[in-house]
């Protein structure tokens, strides 16, 4: 079970009570938390909490995280608009709403209160009705505005994991569950995709087609398991000569392999193909009654720079030639298509 932050966990309790308010009043003088507790007493829905110690009001309220701080602003050795700007400075309490107290009626305090942030204004000590409304609207309104942000971040975090689901799903969808590469599905896409921009920009693309040497005689020699593990190291092996982010490399069939290489040079196949074939005989995988006596792969390659009237699919089918080619002509190397 995932654990609550303590804010999180404040959170919820108050969006699980029905609109209760809970009150944190920030007074040096017990006569008027006395005088406040009486006018909001005999209220369900108000909870009250009284600091008489200004110095420990910031560390209170993040504590309790009422709905609603009163504060007065004249109180010994603390500056009250000073304190109303230590609650927007902390995270715990920036947004709970503050109604500061003042004996006076004067613009200017009132304007230096709001400047600080606070949300409202009462002259001390208010008329019991005025304040149970302005109690109440400010706490309501704080706990709508919990709910909307907690139902704003639930939405958003259902929304990343429907993201990170379908990215999830597209990757299977388009990956071989074997080897870990590109499959046969995405493998059609990438190829027509990239042949069609080869003819719009004019550039080659190489095309090859490999082949695990005798692996009908491997897997009947030392069974299917080592046959798979020996496709997933093959295609591991695929991966790393794949260098560049343009290169696709994908299990085409059973023990075939395609690499697709856009925008390449016309050495670009043999190159591949030769340092392919030397990376999976540098395994050194043990293949009795063959020569070399290791498992071994043949390439057979096509450089195409297409017009508009030419099929990839002839060039898929040239360098398929090719691989028999290289086949009959003893496997483990590659020849590159005319």
């Amino acid at each position: 079970m995932k654990a609550l932050s303590a804010t999180q966990f404040k959170t919820d309790q108050i969006l699980s009570s029905q609109y209760l308010c809970m009150v944190l009043l920030v007074d040096d003088q017990p006569m008027i938390g006395e005088a406040i507790r009486r006018a909001l007493s005999g209220q369900s829905d108000i909870d009250f909490h009284y600091c008489q110690d200004p110095s420990r009001a910031v560390d209170l309220a993040d504590k309790l995280r009422p709905t609603v701080i009163l504060q007065d602003l004249v109180m010994p050795g603390v500056d009250g608009l000073a304190l109303v700007q230590q609650y927007r400075d902390q995270a715990g309490t920036r947004e709970i709403p503050v109604i500061v107290l003042s004996t006076k009626e004067d613009p200017g305090i009132k304007s230096a209160a709001f400047t600080a942030g606070a949300n409202d204004y009462l002259v001390k000590v208010p008329d019991k009705i005025e304040l149970i409304a302005r109690i109440r609207y400010h706490s309501r309104a704080y706990i709508h505005r919990l709910q909307r942000d907690a139902a704003y971040e639930a939405l958003r975090e259902s929304q990343q994991q429907l993201v990170l689901k379908n990215l999830e799903l597209s990757r299977l969808i388009n990956v071989d569950g074997l080897t870990g590469l590109n499959n046969r599905r995405y493998l059609d896409e990438f190829a027509e995709i990239e042949w069609k921009r080869s003819i719009r920009e004019g550039t080659g693309i190489s095309i090859l087609m490999i082949d695990v040497d005798n692996f009908k005689h491997y897997n009947d020699t030392y069974g299917h398991l080592a046959g798979d593990d020996i496709l997933r190291r093959v295609g591991q092996v695929m991966k790393r000569c794949a260098e560049r982010p343009a290169d696709i490399v994908a299990r085409f069939g059973g023990e075939e392999f395609v690499a697709i290489l856009p925008n390449s040079s016309p050495d670009a196949p043999q190159a591949f193909g030769r340092k392919l074939c030397a990376a999976v005989e540098g395994l050194a995988i043990p293949h009795a009654n063959v020569e070399p006596a290791v498992v071994t792969v043949s390439v057979g390659a096509v450089f195409r720079t297409p017009k508009s009237d030419d099929s990839l699919k002839s060039a898929i089918d040239a360098a398929d030639a090719a691989l028999y080619k290289s086949k009959r002509a003893g496997r483990n190397r590659v020849i590159v298509s005319e």
